[in-house]
């Protein structure tokens, strides 16, 4: 299944250059069995083919990283809590509990959940529809869904063009950076949760 889903990634790229990584990546918000930590190198990998450059691989991934967000977000906006759930259970490979988590989360921690979202798997294909449904603003989703998305596709775009053909070794290391993430989320809210309690004291 991984060896179909890069050929078919890598005949896209090499096929509409940026546009097909954009189309790529995008589709990771929308399919979410569609793995980012494997086709975000794939767009590094094509960009060390010269393809396109580095940064254009990491303007063209991140555009379609957003643009799918977006289509996310008016699905959670249009569709309200009940009909999303619904949709989302429809979906290969997805669970309806797979959006109850990403809801939960979305609940406790607000704007934090839409930026670190981003860069945990899975969370980042479903954490737009919370805020979607929740009408969340719209420009801070944008800025938040931006700058997170940038800074997972930076990582992985980057590995891929360093790494060549070995692009696929990223896929190994994909939890650390998780791991790294959710301990950084986890950080943040306790020195939040202290920050108030002095702030009563």
């Amino acid at each position: 299944m991984s060896e179909l889903l890069a050929d078919w990634a890598v005949s896209a790229m090499d096929s509409l250059g940026g546009v097909g990584a954009a189309l790529v990546v995008g589709l990771d918000n929308l399919f979410p069995p569609i793995p980012s930590e494997l086709v975000l190198p794939l767009a590094g990998f094509s960009a060390s083919r010269g393809v396109f450059t580095l940064p254009e691989a990491l303007f063209w991934t991140t555009l379609g990283s957003v643009v799918g967000a977006i289509i996310v977000y008016l699905a959670g906006l249009l569709l309200g809590h009940d009909r999303t759930r619904a949709l989302v259970a429809r979906i290969p490979l997805v669970k309806a509990s797979d959006f109850d988590r990403s809801a939960s989360w979305f609940a406790r921690h607000g704007t934090k959940a839409v930026f670190f979202g981003r860069m945990i798997p899975l969370f980042r294909s479903f954490i737009s529809l919370p805020a979607g449904v929740e009408r969340m603003n719209f420009m801070v989703f944008l800025a938040l869904t931006t700058f997170g998305s940038l800074i997972w596709n930076t990582v992985f775009v980057g590995a891929g063009y360093v790494l060549g053909d070995n692009w696929h070794l990223v896929e190994r290391y994909a939890g650390v950076f998780q791991t790294v993430v959710l301990a950084g989320v986890g950080v943040a809210v306790v020195l939040f949760v202290v920050s108030r309690v002095r702030t009563r004291v």
